[in-house]
């Protein structure tokens, strides 16, 4: 590269004032356009679905009056094609006039008047993904600025059409950048994913001072083996992924596909149940004017939003994995409780699972487990009580477990104890078991 590299690669030396804003000491929650709506730009024949200041209003209008907000997902993000082909005269970043005829200011105010956030899109390169105009070396303070002007709460930040030294000068320069603005921004980073993912390529702990998140590895698509794949992949390099996790810098499967065409039911519960295991942002994407009331409570599922959501922001990992396919993932939490996921990878029919508590490195002790998607509750767990789980093919079983002295604690997940459940309990050397 020319001069500007070498005065950039000095810039980038130099910095030192890290992405401190405060912002995203739990993961992120909210809704993003690109898996369910792509860059649909046909406003002829597709109004309601292309990508334009109608779609994201009606999102904007679904997550503050269908009870999202409440539950924390505050975020409503444009992905990649909203802009124009061209920058403007002053070589700002301008939205396509005809889809977003009240410009993006406009826009935030509507969504920050619903008590909600807007985030936004760009690459650092020549070009977006989908071809439009990317933020070079030399555009980045324009367009931090630019983006703060509007009123921008989030910047989702992409790499196509750029090189690994570009990106290692852009994405530091773009977090000084959002700083230097005055405006809180949180700052998505897909640079990881540009160079593998993985050490000594990707170097997190720079990652965790300049970014809020980052997206670690391949787009999700709609399907289970989309979602497998992506589980695989992370918890295969849980062992390098996993210390690079916490408060203000998350590690990012991507976006939550429930709701959309390619998850069964039980997917849908497995996917909600890892991403809150995971500590992974939960950023939906889907069409909030017409999802499935099943869809609706395993998204607005309050104690799988609490586990992921804990403030002690400690990215889960995963335990076993079985010769029968089930895999077993663990999460500790706050008040010394903690997050179970038993996975089952089977195709076939529901499987009968064998274990107890200290199979899976718990202290002595007895415990109560919360069954997160049937509401049931076990009560009188000892460590080394057996008990068998019925857990369907893609589905899973999720436990809140929690020592049994702890169960009056007021600021645990709020839940009500229900009867009935999937799951057999055995108390250890009995010889009969009772069905809760």
């Amino acid at each position: 590269m020319g001069p500007i590299a070498v005065t950039q690669l000095l810039a980038l030396i130099s910095l030192t004032v890290a992405l401190d804003n405060g912002l995203l000491k739990t993961p992120p929650m909210g809704w993003m356009a690109w898996e369910r709506f792509r860059c649909d730009i046909d406003c002829s024949d597709d109004p309601e679905n292309c990508i334009s200041e109608t779609l994201f209003r009606d999102m904007a209008d679904r997550l503050a009056e269908d009870g999202w907000k409440e539950l924390g997902y505050e975020y409503v993000i444009i992905d990649d094609c909203w802009m124009s082909r061209l920058r403007d005269e002053q070589g700002k970043l301008q939205p396509e006039p005809s889809r977003f005829p009240g410009g993006i200011g406009k826009l935030a105010r509507y969504i920050h008047d619903r008590g909600l956030k807007l985030g936004i899109y760009a690459d650092m390169g020549t070009h977006t993904c989908m071809g439009f105009p990317g933020t070079t070396l030399d555009k980045i303070e324009l367009d931090a600025q630019t983006f703060a002007s509007w009123g921008v709460d989030y910047l989702k930040f992409d790499s196509c059409y750029s090189n690994p030294l570009e990106q290692m000068l852009g994405y530091p320069l773009m977090s000084k950048a959002l700083n230097a603005t005055g405006r809180p921004i949180a700052y998505s980073c897909s640079w990881p994913v540009y160079v593998g993912g993985l050490p000594p390529a990707v170097n997190y702990s720079l990652l965790g001072e300049i970014c809020h998140l980052w997206r670690n590895y391949y787009d999700i698509q709609d399907s289970w083996d989309s979602l497998q794949g992506i589980v695989e992949w992370f918890s295969n390099n849980q062992d390098d992924l996993q210390p690079a996790s916490g408060p203000g810098r998350w590690n990012d499967p991507d976006m939550l596909i429930i709701g959309n065409f390619g998850l069964s039911v039980d997917q849908a519960r497995s996917q909600m149940a890892l991403w809150a295991i995971m500590a992974a942002p939960l950023i939906m994407s889907n069409d909030l004017r017409n999802l499935g009331n099943i869809e609706r409570a395993i998204l607005q599922n309050k104690v799988a939003i609490a586990i992921n959501q804990d403030p002690l922001g400690i990215q889960g990992r995963r335990l076993l994995q079985e010769k029968s396919r089930i895999e077993v993932y663990w999460r500790p939490l706050s008040h010394s409780a903690s997050a179970l996921v038993f996975l089952s990878r089977r195709t076939d029919m529901p499987y009968l699972y064998h274990t107890s508590l200290a199979k899976l490195n718990y202290d002595a002790g007895n415990y109560e487990a919360y069954d997160v998607f049937t509401g049931s509750t076990v009560r009188g767990l000892n460590a080394t009580s057996e008990f068998t789980l019925s857990i369907n093919p893609s589905g899973v079983v999720m436990w809140y477990v929690y020592p049994e002295k702890e169960s009056k604690q007021a600021d645990l997940p709020h839940y009500r104890h229900n009867k009935g459940s999937q799951f057999t309990f055995h108390k250890a050397n009995a010889r009969h078991h009772t069905v809760l």
